[in-house]
């Protein structure tokens, strides 16, 4: 990988004309960064800072010689003739009041965000035109000459189809960051809206690039947003939060964001395309490309926003040259901030899952395994309460308990255990908690590159012990415990990138279909279901009917059953990788994606370890490991049907499935019929051999 950078390009010559006569308002805070710029242009003969205005004074020799003091805007501009520039760097809530107080006199540079509600955006937009004044907002990011190279990119092709956008920040702040003003971590303060949150503050940028990359810069230019707020500080707005957006051109784009971090990074935005990947970490100006000509990476310059501005109106009379963040391309940002600030209140994260590192006011919060919920959320653009997190709001769609233990919970402790099926729709009664065994969701909400379709998850063993995983970062179309296709008539109902004879390699196709379900009938320890497999175009090709069941073995044990059949409505071609000619990779019918776990083994009646068990046939298979809750065990029995091969992942991930298409294709005529039954066990220990073909042969003398 190689770097080429292109440096900042040197201070310009000092102009003949007149320097621009500017003010600043709030000397403060970034206010400060403000005066050092202004200091570097004064030097240069490209403006003169006739005054200030700030209530708290500046510290003497903080300013040029010659600069009036005010104590506020009003004052300034009684007191200062003739100003071409006023720079706005105050608390967000002042400033739609003092914006419209400057356009009758000045330009204006305002801060981000550049009010704080779209009412006021409107109004500050009437006022400009009115005035015939431009107005510039400090969305620095979008000065990098990176994004016309992004625009370029994209535009040759060279990540291919932009399917996505997302952005990912996480930064740390202490207790003395929401100290250090009244407004700060407010989203009204006297009446008055504030919403100093993580994506309208100190993230910001994270979300205005991310929409500028997509194109997104006016209020029309997005369909919907929805939010995904909380906080771990105690504070009103959001540390912690998603916002989820969608352009009116149907383009994604989710943001992950937390000012909770263990540590902080730089931040950064990722183009997802259909050849390849750009990811751009806008504060370092630094654009990485990956695609099938390799990777590179180059750091950009940036343009400063005031120099931008400046150029801007010396361009009149004449070509006017565009300003690169003007106040009418903010319209699809503050789209976003109303969508914030109108939204339920921030979610207080419960004590335990917050981690407080550091005394005092430098003491800060640390969400537990932020990380890696920022990753899931961006990779599967999901919100916190779509992946399920444990502090997270349930989502509108939380899924449907299906499987669990009778009223009264375990059998007691005077004899041998009730074996009778579970019922459904109830609760596991445990000495230590109320758990459900197996949790139904539907899928409805997911986005289309994950092939939306009804799975398991979570599903616990009797103590509760998570033994599935959904959305992982690595593969976030792996969906917990279910049947699924990666290509039926060729048409993706596994999800991501789709494995084809003709291309002989993975691609990213926009061929992904859907399961639906069509009714559903639960009753005691059992749930059937009627589901209806659609292509993109909405066309069935198949339909299921899918049984899931539950039966209890002993106080440690219980049994799942999962039946599919399959019917195909039109003439069909069920396969996937490994029928479309990738070795060892035939995946597809039954899959189980555990979640991370410890000094976990595989084995089956054969072998053991997973070069020995993936793709053999044998009867049963197991996975003992140490989960995050326990240890458990996972027996998977053949399906009665037909031993297929099993696929199982160790070291990538953590998966085992029973594969339908190992190597060729399964044809069913219109009106045939497939059937598959997978029986598996769950059991709370870490099982040996001997004791996994016992349990193994109980379900054969049992009769299946």
């Amino acid at each position: 990988m190689g770097t080429l950078s292109t440096p900042v390009p040197a201070e310009r010559k000092q102009p003949s004309h007149e320097a621009s006569r500017v003010a600043l308002v709030g000397v403060h805070g970034f206010g400060a960064h403000h005066l050092q710029n202004l200091e570097r242009l004064q030097a240069n003969g490209v403006v003169r800072l006739v005054a200030v205005a700030d209530p708290n004074p500046p510290a003497p020799g903080a300013l040029p010689p010659g600069t009036a003091v005010f104590s506020n805007l009003d004052e300034l501009l009684a007191g200062t003739p003739a100003l071409d520039l006023v720079i706005v760097a105050t608390p967000i809530q002042t400033h739609a009041q003092l914006a419209l107080a400057t356009l009758p006199h000045a330009d204006l540079y305002l801060e981000k965000p550049p009010v704080a509600s779209l009412a006021d955006f409107n109004r500050l937009q009437e006022a400009s035109t009115a005035a015939g004044r431009s107005v510039q907002v400090g969305f620095q990011s979008l000065g990098s000459r990176a994004l016309l190279a992004i625009e370029e990119l994209l535009a040759a092709g060279e990540i291919g189809t932009l399917l996505g956008i997302s952005a990912s920040g996480r930064w740390v702040r202490d207790r003395a960051y929401y100290k250090r003003s009244r407004w700060a971590g407010k989203r009204s303060l006297d009446g008055i809206d504030v919403v100093d949150g993580v994506a309208t503050n100190p993230l910001a940028h994270a979300i205005a690039t991310a929409l500028r990359i997509a194109g997104a810069r006016t209020v029309d230019d997005l369909a919907a947003v929805e939010t995904d707020l909380y906080r771990a500080n105690d504070i009103e707005s959001d540390d912690t939060s998603v916002i989820r957006i969608r352009t009116a051109a149907g383009l994604p784009i989710t943001c992950a964001l937390t000012l909770c971090a263990a540590e902080s990074a730089e931040p950064y935005i990722t183009l997802q395309g259909s050849d390849g990947t750009a990811v751009f970490h806008y504060t370092e100006d630094r654009l990485t490309v990956s695609s099938a000509a390799g990777t590179r990476e180059t750091v950009y310059s940036r343009v400063d926003l005031t120099e931008d501005l400046l150029e801007h109106r010396r361009s009149t009379p004449g070509p006017v040259a565009p300003l690169l963040s003007p106040l009418t391309d903010s319209g699809a940002f503050m789209q976003v901030l109303e969508a914030i600030r109108t939204a339920e209140s921030p979610a207080l994260i419960p004590e335990e899952y917050v981690t407080w590192e550091g005394e005092g006011d430098a003491a800060r919060a640390v969400i537990n395994g932020i990380e890696d919920a920022l990753e899931r959320s961006t990779a599967a653009h999901a919100t916190f309460s779509e992946l399920g997190l444990p502090w997270a709001r349930p989502a509108v769609d939380a899924g449907r308990p299906v499987l669990s233990l009778p009223d009264g919970g375990l059998p007691g402790g005077g004899g041998e255990p009730d074996a009778s099926d579970l019922p459904g729709a109830s609760a596991i009664e445990t000495d230590q908690a109320t758990v459900v065994l197996a949790t139904l969701q539907s899928g409805e909400g997911l986005a289309a590159r994950l092939s939306p379709r009804p799975y398991l998850h979570p599903v616990r063993t009797l103590a509760g012990v998570k033994v599935t995983d959904h959305l992982p970062a690595d593969h976030p179309w792996h969906l917990g415990a279910g049947f699924a296709l990666q290509d039926v008539n060729r048409s993706n109902f596994w999800g991501g990138k789709t494995y084809t004879h003709s291309a002989g390699r993975y691609e990213e196709r926009q061929d992904h279909g859907r399961i639906i379900e069509r009714s559903a009938l639960s009753g005691a320890g059992l749930l059937e279901q009627e589901l209806s497999w659609q292509a993109p175009d909405s066309t069935e090709l198949l339909r299921e009917r899918r049984t899931t069941g539950s039966r209890l073995v002993d106080r440690r044990t219980w049994q799942l059953e999962l039946r599919t059949e399959l019917t195909a409505v039109v003439d069909s071609s069920l396969g996937g990788p490994g029928s479309n000619g990738a070795p060892g990779s035939g995946y597809g019918g039954f899959f189980w994606r555990l979640p991370a776990c410890t000094a976990a083994e595989v084995f089956t009646l054969e072998g053991r370890g997973e070069p020995a068990v993936h793709g053999s046939a044998s009867p049963w298979l197991a996975w003992t490991a140490d989960f995050p809750e326990g240890p458990a065990t996972l027996v998977f029995a053949a399906p009665d049907e037909a031993q297929d091969p099993w696929f199982v992942r160790m070291a990538d991930y953590p998966a085992v499935g029973s594969a339908l298409a190992w190597e060729r294709p399964v044809e069913l005529a219109a009106g045939d019929s497939l059937v598959r039954t997978l029986t598996v066990w769950i059991v709370d220990a870490k099982l040996s051999p001997a004791e996994v073909a016992e349990l193994a042969a109980s379900r054969d003398s049992a009769g299946g």
